[in-house]
């Protein structure tokens, strides 16, 4: 169904008619204030800075009694960064930074759909500032800058952005939903072992089904082959996007870096750990990869990593034996060998049934709030992939 649905929205992009508007001419242009830092005390209303994520909020001020603030409600934010700063729209009421601009058009009332639509298209617009060259609200006022969009009877058609808007909200909400399906995290709903092993954490007891919870530490080289990369240059590597995953000591995206393919590489099978020689950085990697020689691949004895729950739940207890490395102490696997694991025991041995059922249950918690978020979606947005004009 995705798939489908973006093939119609880009048919209606393609078909519909656009008209350009001057932003000076359109919108009515305002800018925030200054208020110092002693001013600002903790209360409701969003502050919108010159930040370029979380929609440029600041903070939460209580700024309503403030003579130098200035509020605005229902409108668009530009930054003196343009799009790279960020480009936000506002359905509350906020107080605004000196250096954001705020966007209005004149008797019209935005709405999340109409809103958010036309802050995308001034994106494609505003690409050209920097700290050096900042958008002043004079340039926003008077320079040439255009916004395409859609128009109809030689009016802006604010019914098609918000049928538009509704049906890719409709499509993406069914990418998660298939997302969540074949990752297995559709089901929030926790086992009883998983909340009685939660309810021993939560309480700090000592024990769960009457059994004792055994800690021991466990030799890493007693666990695992240590084995390392053998690519010294990124530039031996084809970038075609397609083969096998590549890997680095990023400390960011799970080590990724492309898709490559690799015919001289030695590669790796799943459930491994790895770990970055001059970060320290410990990742649990589930498929076939191949990596660098600044990488320490941890390969385990036995098979003992079943599945990612495990995976995960050995990468965060090795992680907490890792701090002391980083650029001015490289990992060797002479010292990694040589590090000790704390894990909890079963009859004297790593209790991977605990640590599996743990990891599933705290993941059941962090998706907790996105399945049922989804759920709402998909209910409010059924009628809209199923309306007349996304069938054949």
């Amino acid at each position: 169904m995705p798939g489908k649905i973006d093939a119609l929205l880009d048919d209606k992009l393609q078909n519909v008619e656009w008209g350009e508007y001057k932003l000076g001419d359109l919108f009515e242009i305002g800018t925030g204030s200054l208020l110092s830092s002693g001013e600002l005390k903790i209360g409701d209303i969003p502050r919108i800075s010159a930040k370029s994520e979380n929609n440029g909020i600041l903070g939460h001020f209580d700024t309503v009694n403030l003579a130098g603030a200035r509020h605005f409600e229902n409108f668009i934010t530009v930054n003196f960064f343009g799009t790279d700063g960020g480009i936000f729209y506002h359905p509350y009421k906020a107080s605004v930074e000196m250096k954001v601009h705020t966007l209005k058009i004149p008797n019209i009332e935005f709405n999340s759909k109409t809103g958010n639509f036309i802050a995308s298209a001034l994106k494609i617009q505003l690409k050209c500032f920097s700290y050096g060259n900042q958008l002043s609200s004079s340039k926003l006022k008077y320079s040439d800058f255009k916004i395409q969009l859609p128009t109809k009877n030689g009016e802006i058609d604010f019914a098609f952005m918000e049928s538009f808007v509704a049906e890719l909200e409709a499509s993406r909400i069914a990418e998660l939903e298939a997302y969540l399906i074949a990752t297995g995290m559709s089901n929030w709903t926790l086992t009883p072992r998983e909340e009685e092993i939660l309810e021993t954490f939560e309480s700090h007891q000592n024990t769960r089904g009457g059994v004792e919870i055994n800690w021991s530490e466990f030799r890493i080289g007693d666990l695992f082959d240590i084995s390392r990369g053998n690519i010294s240059r990124q530039s031996e590597l084809i970038n075609n996007h397609s083969g096998i995953v590549f890997i680095a000591q990023n400390d960011k995206d799970n080590g990724f870096v492309d898709i490559v393919k690799s015919e001289n590489h030695k590669q790796f099978s799943g459930n491994s750990l790895v770990v970055g020689r001059q970060t320290g950085v410990v990742y649990y990697q589930e498929k076939q990869f191949i990596t660098t020689d600044g990488v320490l691949v941890l390969i385990p004895k036995n098979n003992f990593i079943k599945n990612r729950q495990i995976g995960l739940a050995l990468t965060s207890l090795l992680s907490k034996q890792m701090f002391s490395f980083g650029y001015n102490n490289t990992v060797s696997a002479e010292k990694l060998n040589q590090i000790n694991i704390s894990l909890p025991v079963q009859n004297n041995q790593p209790d991977y049934e605990f640590m599996e059922t743990f990891i599933s249950a705290v993941q059941k918690l962090v998706i907790k709030d996105v399945v049922i978020y989804a759920d709402k979606k998909i209910a409010a947005t059924r009628d809209v992939v199923n309306k007349g004009n996304l069938q054949n």
